[in-house]
């Protein structure tokens, strides 16, 4: 097949590309070229898509497939006015953010979204902090209004793996692998859920989707996991002995630790209303041939990652040695 990948130099449309590539598909990635090279095989033409259709203008011919990972609306619509005539599958990855509500264990792909963002004289302005759903629920429905006969829409929750740049799973495997006791962890956390998709196996659906040119909306994420259960299995990668120490979650808020990702959060803490995020069915995915690693086997995976690129390296996601000492001395005395 030709595919297009709008993207393919960070990430998940990384690994679409080197597994597309690995199946024998003819694959061009369009991207700035700023985050890094393409995979090896891959075509590559250099392009800002928020310069509007004209960044389109370097692509020939017909496409069995255009995959797109974007998050702006008005990128989305543009691509679609320039390829969506010449592409037979259109595939767009959205998120699970965009779904009105998260206190329902078990939600479906009907779950009511978020509103989509308002258009202004024709066009998107780029999202503000806050609006990740609706964005994403804009480029669903553009997708669906103005793509080729056959659309799938994909909503993964988190993505875990090699390579992660976002530092949120992999906050964990690398904090048990340091030499340091005890870990601060929340303590409504040990019975809280996580779901995560590798990114291995989300590329792979992304890819057999566009063969088998695969259409509708569905949730792909993995499997429901107690994050105390996450935690054990980090632990034990890691050859983690020592104890954890449990903070009472409004503590934690009180003292600025953020939820969820970011500079000095716990990652994959959310708040309590948030009870139904971690836990949406995946059910139609994987009757449709979505295929899941184990949980265990993406932990050690990304523990051998993060060793690679430094346990001691400063992340995007999680708390600094510094904070955490802080935070654990202050429990102490509270």
């Amino acid at each position: 097949m030709r595919i297009l990948i709008l993207g393919g130099t960070v990430f998940l449309s990384r690994e679409v590309a080197r597994q597309a590539v690995a199946r024998g598909h003819d694959v061009t990635c369009l991207a700035r070229g700023t985050s890094g090279p393409p995979v090896t095989g891959a075509a590559f033409v250099t392009a800002d898509r928020d310069t509007g259709i004209s960044a389109y203008a370097g692509l020939e011919g017909d496409w069995d497939a255009v995959i797109d990972v974007a998050r702006k609306p008005q990128q989305v619509q543009d691509a679609l006015l320039a390829l969506s005539g010449s592409s037979s599958h259109w595939s767009f990855v959205s998120s699970a953010s965009v779904y009105a509500a998260n206190d329902t264990p078990g939600a479906d792909e009907t779950a009511e979204r978020l509103a989509p963002m308002a258009v202004v004289d024709g066009r998107y302005t780029d999202p503000a902090d806050g609006e990740y759903g609706q964005a994403k629920a804009s480029c669903e429905d553009l997708v669906r209004e103005l793509g080729p006969a056959n659309v799938l829409v994909t909503r993964p929750g988190l993505i875990a793996g090699p390579e992660d740049d976002s530092d949120r799973f992999g906050y964990w495997p690398a904090r048990l692998a340091q030499e340091r006791s005890p870990v601060l962890i929340p303590a409504m956390a040990a019975e809280s859920m996580t779901q995560t998709i590798d990114v291995r196996d989300l590329a792979l659906w992304l890819v057999t989707g566009a063969e088998e040119s695969r259409t509708g909306s569905f949730n792909a994420m993995g499997p429901s996991v107690p994050f105390g259960e996450l935690l054990a299995l980090a632990a034990d990668a890691a050859g983690f002995h020592g104890s954890f120490r449990s903070a009472d979650p409004q503590w934690l808020h009180e003292q600025g630790v953020a939820y969820w990702a970011g500079n000095e959060s716990l990652p994959l803490w959310l708040p309590e209303e948030y009870g139904g995020f971690c836990t949406r069915s995946t059910e139609a995915a994987l009757n449709a041939g979505l295929m899941l690693r184990p949980v265990e086997q993406t932990v050690r995976d990304v523990l051998d990652d993060e060793q690679e690129r430094g346990i001691y390296r400063e992340r995007k996601s999680g708390l600094s040695t510094a904070r955490e000492t802080v935070l654990l001395a202050a429990l102490d005395v509270a």
